[in-house]
């Protein structure tokens, strides 16, 4: 896709981070906009910014993880627009962390609500409209980009969860992107793996349903690995406009995998290494052993 004026843009988790960068990429390049988000008052604050830069946009309070809530953004697409040429299945969540025999039900059910459950209904329920609007148009250009994580190629301790939850996002799009090859050349997809990125992610328990929070107290393990998320999120030197940025060269030049940071795919090696050598995983503090002995006392109090 080169061409993206007056295209249909579908984006999750637009009120913030990625979501809210994808937006304000699309409105620079003349598209239509389709926002989601299930926090109306971020979402509110998106539309506003887009629709005071001349976008035209409609916007819909969603959870992802709910069917019925995707179901209804596509017939709203439609309805207002027609069928997507671009949908980015962005939102997610980081997760509760800790010792994943830790993790609770209601943990697990919360992340991969979000997180896998939210790309699959999108790829459901948008994915068809596509393959339809191919079929009726030979000038039709359409692209899905999942966003999974680093932590959908390595399994760095106390991110269970989510750990979980992006290797299947990246696996669901490694299939998709087979699936479309046997049924038409006029869709792709990316699937994007950032590292860390200043974004809300760390703070998305704002939003978690209260049919899903625990009620015991964090353990010491979960604390410990909040506060670490919020550190390494913070830290992070790529902007979340940078990535963004990455994301529309990416769909231009229909590249399927998509880092943050192209240079940091050293683990990655070790650990495919590891799979074909058939080698235990490699320990990700070898050369940090300090880290590791903080984390240990921190664990142990």
């Amino acid at each position: 896709m080169q061409d993206f004026h007056g295209k249909v843009a579908v984006i999750t988790g637009a009120g913030s981070g990625f979501g809210r960068e994808f937006a304000r990429i699309g409105t620079r390049l003349g598209m239509r906009l389709v926002l989601a988000d299930v926090q109306q008052d971020a979402l509110d604050e998106t539309y506003a910014e887009v629709k005071a830069a001349g976008a035209d946009a409609i916007v819909q309070r969603v959870d992802v993880s709910k069917v019925d809530d995707i179901a209804a953004l596509a017939r709203a697409t439609v309805a207002a627009y027609c069928a997507p040429h671009l949908v980015f299945n962005n939102a997610g969540v980081g997760g509760s962390g800790g010792l994943v025999w830790e993790n609770s039900e209601r943990d697990w059910a919360w992340v991969l609500g979000v997180n896998l459950w939210g790309v699959i209904h999108g790829v459901k329920a948008f994915t068809p409209l596509m393959i339809e609007a191919a079929k009726h148009d030979p000038g039709f250009r359409g692209h899905i980009v999942n966003t999974a994580s680093m932590a959908g190629l390595l399994n760095a301790p106390l991110m269970g969860s989510y750990n979980v939850s992006k290797h299947a996002v990246v696996s669901l799009t490694e299939t998709l992107y087979q699936d479309l090859s046997l049924v038409t050349d006029q869709i792709h997809c990316s699937v994007l793996c950032p590292y860390f990125v200043p974004t809300g992610i760390a703070h998305a328990a704002r939003n978690r349903p209260e049919t899903l929070k625990n009620e015991a107290p964090k353990t010491r393990s979960q604390q410990v690995a909040a506060a670490l998320s919020e550190k390494a999120v913070k830290s992070g030197k790529v902007s979340a406009a940078e990535v963004a940025e990455f994301v529309f060269d990416a769909i231009r030049n229909e590249a399927f995998y998509i880092y943050s940071h192209p240079n940091s795919l050293t683990p990655v090696h070790a650990r495919f290494e590891d799979i074909v050598g058939r080698r235990n995983p490699t320990d990700p503090y070898a050369e940090r052993p300090n880290v590791r002995e903080e984390l240990t006392a921190a664990l142990k109090g």
